[in-house]
């Protein structure tokens, strides 16, 4: 690509295990792209081996943007993520490079095409206080002081959903609306319709779960467990994001001595499959636009979709 021309991107999502960081780096390679990680907890510089980022040598090859930048202390969210990708965006565009979104969480991709509701900042001492009434009075006390504060929210959620309960009381406790009301206000889509092409890949149940597997004992045996001892050290909240990464909550069971080895990773890889599922029911329904295509079809369709946006330009 020519020096100033504004460039187009190519989103690639996918479950986890997928392939799709291969992929990233194949196309940044070919097309001179930037890859920028659309994926919750690859954000995050502790869990390196346990989310699968890209190695050191990868990400020396292309460059590799809002990977391992936000320490696990802090409560990432997506509107700080976007944040983030619109800076990457721009300095894509700045230097006339593919713009590549990568990744598995659905509502970064949904952020990216759709838009996102914005919700104010929450006090930390807000945030303190019903984390405190969590784990004072249990979750099915909180779930019922928010039914009487804002019981529109309360219906929608489960009743043993600790995060998403936290969530929304303290949303109507900062800010006196229900979280449902300020979903309805967002902001525009980071990439407006026909900037980007969109694709989502879908391999064969059987052979994900396998390569989940085949996975999650590699990481253990590159040094997760290792990782996941220095995290635990820091005794953070764990209700925090990088808490809960999958693998992460089992492995430290272990290292506390209530699980054997191999029951955490059995509940880690068992976890891991779980999330995979709900990620195909969740592109399929919430972004219709991601075209599906299986792995062996992948990098023929990439190949069109870069010559698109090249045609396009």
């Amino acid at each position: 690509m020519s020096e100033g021309r504004t460039s187009k991107a190519v989103l690639i999502a996918g479950p986890t295990a997928s392939g799709k960081s291969a992929l990233a780096l194949e196309l940044a390679l070919s097309a001179g792209g930037i890859v920028i990680n659309a994926d919750s907890m690859q954000v995050y510089r502790d869990l390196r081996i346990i989310t699968a980022r890209p190695t050191h040598g990868e990400e020396a090859r292309a460059p590799h943007r809002l990977y391992g930048h936000v320490d696990a202390a802090v409560n990432f969210s997506a509107g700080a993520w976007v944040s983030d990708a619109a800076k990457a965006l721009e300095e894509a565009q700045a230097e006339g490079r593919l713009a590549i979104f990568i990744g598995g969480t659905g509502l970064y991709f949904k952020a990216l095409t759709v838009g996102l509701s914005v919700v104010p900042p929450i006090p930390a001492q807000v945030r303190e206080d019903v984390r405190a009434r969590l784990e004072q009075n249990g979750v099915e006390a909180l779930h019922a002081e928010l039914a009487r504060r804002d019981p529109r929210a309360a219906e929608r959620l489960n009743l043993r959903d600790r995060t998403r309960i936290s969530r929304a009381l303290e949303v109507i406790e900062a800010t006196g609306r229900s979280l449902l009301d300020w979903h309805h206000e967002g902001q525009p889509p980071l990439l407006p319709k026909d900037s980007y092409r969109a694709v989502f890949l879908a391999p064969e149940r059987d052979e994900l779960y396998a390569r989940i597997d085949a996975r999650f004992d590699a990481m253990l045996g590159a040094g997760a467990l290792k990782e996941i001892e220095r995290l635990a050290a820091r005794q953070l909240d764990p209700l925090l994001p990088a808490m809960k990464a999958h693998g992460v909550p089992a492995l430290m069971r272990h290292l506390r001595g209530e699980l054997s080895l191999e029951d955490a990773a059995a509940i880690g890889r068992a976890d891991t499959r779980h999330y995979a599922k709900r990620q195909f029911t969740w592109f399929r329904h919430q972004l219709p636009e991601f075209e599906w295509v299986k792995l062996e079809e992948a990098r023929g369709w990439l190949a069109a979709a870069v010559n698109a946006t090249r045609d396009e330009e």
